[in-house]
């Protein structure tokens, strides 16, 4: 199992390579047995680095353990135990080799999107949800070098979180994830960046200034940004010392190559006994790609959605023994299985969203990797 990270930063790499085990989590009842081997080789001096799938969060809760599809293609955990990590890159096999993707293809047509959107606006209208973040998959075919392709979307977009992970299996997960879902450093400080609200690039300098500055002052997206906010900021609380969750930043955009952002931090202090295993169970799976309240968002797109989300939606990241950690939400990201891509993409839907505009937005989303449909050697 290699896993390189990219912070955007060439001088500042971390990769992972030749684990001394791997921890994996294949089924619900194999999970607290995973997550208690996680710790365990933190405590006893390890890294660790992997992904958890967005359904471990219907494993975590109890209430949603029922929900939990039959057929899913990737496990719901899967760790490597590090005795740490390392600047160079891990050695892929195919790097030599050319990238080729193939056209996506949306699993849903506009009106399969319409008919879900109109049943979450219905639950709107109820009462029983305030937002839910509406998700769909596109498939793809690829041939060549994960490898390549990895670099080649890296040198079209920095992100900060973005990652690859190459398994023994041949299967692999390109992530050019921009969102942070938590960060902690061995002081026991915890930080989440949910990001709410997007605006794609305008094509001239002006018609971009335009986009960004609606972005950042348009009611609609601030009020989805803080519900989203005010969700973490009580997740948080749950492992956090009394009093000690902040929110330093607010409706802050960042731009990317395809589209403006907008996120808002949330910060909170650690109580001492909390463990790597108590944060997934407090956090997972991120608000920002659930809606709210959480539990119910995640029991009607349950019903919805035709496919689970497997690693979309879920998490990448690593820990360290002394406490400090990093881990993203795995949006823009790529489940490569074989010569077969699964894309998924998605948005926020509340009760005054517009479903062309939100399924537009959508495919907006899928941007980062169409533009690389075809590379060449």
């Amino acid at each position: 199992m290699k896993i390189r990270f990219d912070t955007g930063d060439a001088q500042q790499p971390r990769s992972f390579d030749h684990p001394i085990r791997v921890i994996c989590a294949a089924s619900p009842s194999a999970l607290p047995n995973a997550l208690a081997a996680l710790d365990a080789a933190l405590s006893q001096g390890h890294w660790i680095a992997g992904y958890a799938s967005y359904e471990m969060g219907y494993a975590l809760e109890p209430r949603l353990n029922a929900a939990m599809p039959e057929k899913r293609q990737w496990p719901l955990l899967c760790f490597g135990v590090y005795k740490g990590p390392t600047a160079r890159r891990p050695v892929s096999t195919t790097a030599h080799r050319a990238a080729q993707l193939g056209a996506f293809t949306p699993q849903w047509q506009f009106d399969e999107y319409e008919k879900a959107f109109s049943t979450i606006q219905h639950y709107i209208a109820a009462g029983d949800i305030y937002q839910a973040n509406l998700t769909f998959g596109l498939t793809a075919e690829f041939q060549g070098s994960v490898a390549r392709l990895f670099d080649d979307l890296s040198a079209y977009q920095a992100v900060k979180h973005g990652a690859l992970v190459e398994q023994e299996d041949g299967r692999a997960i390109i992530s050019r994830s921009p969102e942070l879902f938590f960060r902690t450093d061995a002081s026991g400080q915890i930080e989440t960046r949910p990001m709410k609200g997007t605006q794609p690039r305008g094509i001239t300098k002006p018609e971009d200034q335009k986009r960004l500055n609606y972005l950042q002052s348009d009611p609609k997206n601030r009020a989805e940004n803080l519900m989203i906010v005010d969700l973490l900021r009580n997740d948080i609380s749950r492992i956090c010392e009394a009093g000690s969750v902040k929110v330093p930043s607010l409706y802050r955009v960042e731009t990317y190559a395809t589209v403006h952002q907008m996120t808002s931090q949330v910060l909170g202090q650690l109580r001492k006994d909390q463990t790597l295993s108590d944060i997934f169970k407090a956090l997972f799976p991120c608000g920002s790609i659930t809606g709210a309240p959480k539990l119910r968002a995640m029991q009607i797109l349950r019903d919805l959605e035709p496919e689970p989300r497997e690693i979309y939606c879920g998490t990448i990241g690593w820990a360290a023994p002394d406490g400090s950690s990093e881990f993203n939400v795995a949006i823009r990201s790529l489940m490569i299985d074989n010569q077969s891509v699964q894309l998924n993409v998605g948005g926020g839907v509340v009760y005054d969203s517009d479903a062309a505009s939100e399924y537009e937005e959508a495919l907006w989303k899928a941007r980062f990797a169409t533009t690389f449909q075809k590379t060449a050697d």
